[in-house]
């Protein structure tokens, strides 16, 4: 009977306020953080805590104390913790006094959400770096397992994970990539010791997309009828249920019965004595690897495709994230600790997959996420703030230019 590993990613972005051509040189404000709308970003970050962090917390903190063997494992990226602590510590505690109860893992992630890896090695470590720090601070203890930015991986990404000491790593179990094969096993990296937690697509999102659909044959679902399902992988290892934490009360709204399910689910999956929850971290001590994974190409957990196309799909993504990391060297050698922090924030992610222009089923998912009005208009807004970027990039150069000379004048009159 397999065990069962729960993990969910929580992240939200710092997302760009609207930045027009004419705000260049005059305003280096990028973020939408308290305009009058209720689209900015505490106003998002609150709404989600009354619907989904603050219920879904409470719920699992109860369902942790009553189960001893529930287990569940968090991803939490650095800018969303950032928000947390700056616009409601409330929801930060209530994620801590989870943790408390040695019953959850925290996995290392890059701090930024962002698409690092794929521009600047140095860049990836150094973010990764940060988020381990980040998260010992905050919760007091140093992840082991690392998942990378919405499960995006490949050989050589767990190379490099490898090297930094981690015991294992997360990464989708797209059909492509196993072909015959079963996700719900532990498998290796071709050439190190790497072992990977591959999510089972099916049943993560029977729950995160599907639950609350009518059109799909096997609504409603009970925990009953999922609890069934994972005692049918009976001469299986490991069952790894992988989804945005959103999906409890933003993506399934309450009325769906979304937290009925998740509140029924231990005990319902725990009446068979043979199956129990595992974190990723137990999951690499109790199983072994079946076989070696090679997985050349990047693999990811979005959209059909599974791969880079929600982010870098078109001449638009291509465009602003290869200026985005042009500017790397200069940035770093700025020594403008807000201009830094500026240039990461927009590595994030999703201002990337704001941009996508795929439609049909997937787009569905693109336009319930997009804060724009099209992705058109995501571009302009990013390239306009990338330009302001550019020039206080340059006064600063040109600053530091001016000190040299100074210093130089001032040697050659001593």
């Amino acid at each position: 009977m397999p065990s069962v590993c729960l993990y969910f990613q929580v992240h939200q972005p710092r997302r760009l306020k609207q930045y027009r051509i004419f705000d260049i040189g005059k305003d280096h404000s990028y973020f939408n953080e308290k305009s009058e709308t209720n689209r900015n970003n505490q106003a998002i970050i609150k709404k989600i805590a009354q619907k989904c962090y603050l219920p879904a917390n409470k719920l699992l903190l109860k369902l942790l104390k009553k189960y001893p063997t529930f287990r569940i494992t968090y991803s939490f990226s650095g800018v969303f913790l950032d928000q947390l602590e700056e616009y409601y510590p409330e929801v930060l505690k209530s994620f801590q006094e989870l943790v408390e109860t040695g019953h959850v893992e925290i996995l290392s992630e890059t701090y930024y959400h962002s698409l690092s890896f794929l521009y600047s090695v140095d860049e990836f470590i150094h973010q990764i770096k940060l988020h381990s720090k980040r998260i010992e601070e905050v919760f007091g203890v140093k992840p082991k397992i690392f998942r990378n930015t919405e499960l995006i991986y490949n050989n050589d990404i767990g190379k490099i994970v490898g090297s930094l000491g981690y015991k294992g790593v997360l990464a989708e179990g797209a059909d492509h990539i196993l072909q015959w094969r079963s996700p719900n096993y532990l498998y290796k990296h071709p050439e190190i010791n790497l072992p990977l937690l591959l999510k089972n697509y099916k049943l993560s999102d029977d729950i995160a997309f599907r639950f609350s659909s009518k059109d799909w044959p096997e609504y409603p679902l009970t925990a009953d009828k999922f609890s069934q399902w994972i005692s049918a992988l009976q001469n299986e290892d490991i069952a790894c249920l992988f989804m945005d934490y959103e999906t409890f009360g933003e993506h399934q709204w309450e009325d769906t019965g979304i937290f009925n399910f998740l509140g029924a689910l231990p005990e319902e999956i725990l009446k068979n004595q043979n199956i129990d929850f595992i974190t990723p971290s137990e999951a690499v001590k109790r199983y072994k690897p079946v076989a070696e994974l090679d997985i050349p190409e990047y693999v990811s957990w979005a959209d059909t495709e599974r791969d880079l196309s929600a982010w870098l799909s078109n001449p638009m993504q291509h465009d602003a994230a290869f200026k985005l990391y042009a500017m790397e060297e200069d940035v770093l050698d700025s020594g403008d600790k807000q201009l830094i922090e500026d240039w990461r924030r927009l590595q994030t992610s999703d201002h990337f997959y704001y941009m996508c222009t795929k439609w049909f089923a997937d787009g569905d998912v693109h336009k319930y996420f997009n804060p724009y009005e099209s992705p058109y208009e995501a571009f302009i807004t990013f390239m306009n703030v990338l330009k302001d970027l550019k020039l206080r990039l340059s006064k600063t150069d040109q600053i530091m230019i001016e000190d040299i000379k100074e210093k130089l004048v001032q040697l050659t009159t001593n």
